[in-house]
Parts: structure tokens; C-alpha cells; sequence
């Protein structure tokens, strides 16, 4: 059922999609359902260029005929489009489980807005039982986790970290070449607070946290579509 919802936030996240737009293209299960939408209607018409968060993402939007460009090429954007692992009620993101979280940040942050889509599921009232990823330099990578330990447990980390592995075992690299490390909190009682102080280790390259990026959320469940924006 929850591809069906995630099917329904893309599609309705679509409707924020005019002609002439430059999006940004997310990452991820929810984001592979708006690609194929997206696909359809480039295919009925549509004329739109986007920026993929992903060489997976890339892949498929040649795929299905939706035309690509670069931030070299176009450093501004109108929308980003992307899923979540995670939403609070301020519209705070936990993002990364499809371990593209710096490209996606990087597109996010060149567009004028961003609009979340996801399934009910994702919708929290504090983040952090999602597992929050970090992504790190290959370089010096014992000496980042021993500041990483120290960080999180001033911070309240209730589990542990976990270096991202592939299937076959092998240690996980992102598009950038580096690894990801996933830090299992439980609850972050400070977002903000968290942020910055893990992106002052200096071997972290970025954390899965997206404070004060995204404008919207669409967001599917039993009950239908509805539109969340950050509640004061």
C-alpha cells in the first residue's frame, strides 16, 4: 500500500509543475514514482529540464525521455522535488536513505523551493527513529568516528553508528566517493543544535539533516492527499 501512496504524493506533487520549469529530481523510492509521472507527461507535451540528485536518478530520467541538465549549466532552479525518510512538524527533514543526501542538498538549496512528497508513514513528530545518516570522507575515517561517538552522545544518541554497507558487504560509496555513516538516535531533541555541530567535525562532509530547505510536503495515506507546510 505504500507504494500506492507514494505514487499519489508524486502525482499530486506534479500539479506544482509548470511548463517551462527547471526542477531538481530527488532520489529514492518515491522519487523513481515521480520520474515515471514526470516521463509521461514530457511525453504528452510537457517541456520541462531537471538536475538529478543521482546518477541512479540520471539513469532513469533518460529512461523515460525527461531532459537533463547540470548545475554548471543551470545554477538556478525553480523546484526540487524529492522524498524523505523523515518530516517534523517545522518541515525538517531526515534524508539519506538512499544515500544521496549531499547531492540532494546541493540541489535543494539552487532551487527556489522544495516540496517534499512522501507517505504518511514519514510523517513524525520528532525525527531521529529513522536512522540519521552522515556523510564522510574515506580519509581519516577513525579519527571522524571517535568525534562522531563524542558528538552524538552529548546529543542523546541512544543506539549506536554503523559504517553503510552494500549488499555484497562491501563498504557503501556515495556518487562523491564517500561512505555514509548512519547514527541511530531513537530522538533528537536538538535538530539544529545536532546539525551544526556534526558538520564542525571536520572529516563529515554533510549530515542527513534538511532544516529550513523544504516549503511544502505533499503527503499520501488512508485518508488521501493533503499539503503540509511548517506549522509556527
Amino acid at each position: 500500500m505504500s507504494e500506492e501512496f507514494k505514487r499519489e504524493a508524486a502525482a499530486a506533487a506534479l500539479e506544482f509543475v509548470n511548463d517551462g520549469m527547471k526542477l531538481g529530481i530527488g532520489t529514492g523510492s518515491t522519487a523513481v514514482h515521480l520520474v515515471e509521472l514526470l516521463g509521461q507527461k514530457v511525453a504528452a507535451g510537457l517541456t520541462v529540464v531537471g538536475v538529478p540528485t543521482s546518477e541512479r536518478t540520471a539513469r532513469l530520467c533518460e529512461k523515460v525521455g525527461v531532459p537533463l541538465t547540470t548545475l554548471e549549466e543551470t545554477p538556478q532552479l525553480d523546484l526540487a522535488i524529492d522524498g524523505a525518510d523523515e518530516i517534523d512538524p517545522q518541515m525538517r527533514l531526515i534524508k539519506g536513505g538512499g544515500g544521496s543526501l549531499l547531492r540532494e542538498k546541493i540541489v535543494a538549496a539552487a532551487s527556489k523551493n522544495m516540496i517534499v512528497i512522501a507517505d504518511q508513514s514519514k510523517v513524525v513528530e520528532t525525527l531521529g527513529a529513522f536512522p540519521l545518516p552522515i556523510e564522510v570522507m574515506p580519509f581519516g575515517l577513525g579519527a571522524t568516528w571517535v568525534a562522531l561517538e563524542n558528538v552524538c552522545a552529548r546529543f542523546g544518541m541512544q543506539g549506536g553508528l554503523a559504517l553503510r554497507k552494500k549488499a555484497d558487504g562491501e563498504n557503501f560509496v556515495t556518487d562523491g566517493q564517500h561512505f555514509i555513516i548512519d547514527a541511530s538516535f531513537g530522538r533528537i531533541s536538538d535538530v539544529d543544535g545536532l546539525d551544526m555541530a556534526l558538520r564542525a567535525i571536520p572529516g563529515v562532509v554533510e549530515t542527513g539533516l534538511f532544516i529550513g530547505i523544504a516549503s511544502k510536503a505533499v503527503v499520501a495515506g488512508k485518508e488521501g492527499v493533503v499539503i503540509l507546510e511548517p506549522r509556527a
